[in-house]
């Protein structure tokens, strides 16, 4: 059974010092994820007779091989837990591998969190993603690069209409019906100090902000620059 959670989920975290690779760990762990970390196949599985966690990563690029093998013992062990392979070019992945995702090197850390995000398991906290921007809509909690910030259930609802309408325009009496479920009387200073407040939240630079951005006179809008072609 998990230990009662305060992180998005727990990952059993498969690395060894073989080969040098890049370190996802710290990073990961920056983020509020917990990473219980074990050097080997068979201290894994150990691992696994006691605790179940919500995805497991297996970091074959570090042990040097396609990892085929310890991917097809940990499905055996726990065949109900995503399992996530990280690769490298040297030693590519074998196709017969159980895995449920692959990454192959290099890759940034930021895509690690997205893929990860997407193998959440059913029963954990609801996501709400835009491009850099992440909001667990149970908790309250946001994400926007390197920054993870609590918001009040009022600044929450507010980030989760402009995700809901990303690059579009939106009229201040919009907003004002949708998150504070009342008419538009013209005053708009109690958004404007929840725009400041989300922007802080978002690590957006309030005087050139990237992401809320400011139309005078008519409302704001969540500027989600589009993939570069060939991303």
């Amino acid at each position: 059974m998990l230990p009662a959670r305060h992180n998005p989920y727990q990952l059993l975290w498969i690395e060894s010092r073989r080969v040098k690779v890049p370190d996802f760990v710290g990073k990961l762990r920056r983020r509020g994820y917990e990473a219980h970390v074990v050097t080997s196949g068979k201290a894994a599985l150990e691992w696994l007779g006691t605790f179940t966690p919500d995805t497991i990563v297996l970091y074959a690029a570090s042990f040097g091989t396609s990892g085929c093998r310890m991917a097809k013992a940990l499905h055996a062990a726990a065949s109900e837990v995503p399992l996530l392979l990280i690769a490298s070019p040297e030693a590519p992945p074998n196709p017969k591998a159980p895995v449920t995702h692959t990454l192959m090197l290099p890759f940034t850390v930021r895509k690690l969190v997205n893929r990860l995000t997407e193998m959440l398991p059913p029963d954990s906290p609801r996501w709400l993603a835009a491009g850099p921007i992440q909001l667990d809509e149970e908790r309250h909690i946001v994400r926007c690069g390197d920054k993870e910030t609590r918001l009040t259930p009022r600044l929450s609802q507010l980030l989760r209409y402009f995700l809901l309408h990303p690059n579009e325009v939106l009229p201040y009496d919009q907003i004002f019906r949708a998150v504070w479920e009342t008419d538009f009387t013209g005053d708009i200073r109690t958004l404007q100090v929840h725009i400041s407040w989300l922007r802080r939240a978002l690590g957006d630079d309030p005087r050139h902000p990237r992401l809320l951005q400011t139309l005078r006179g008519i409302g704001y809008r969540l500027w989600i620059e589009p993939p570069s072609k060939g991303a």
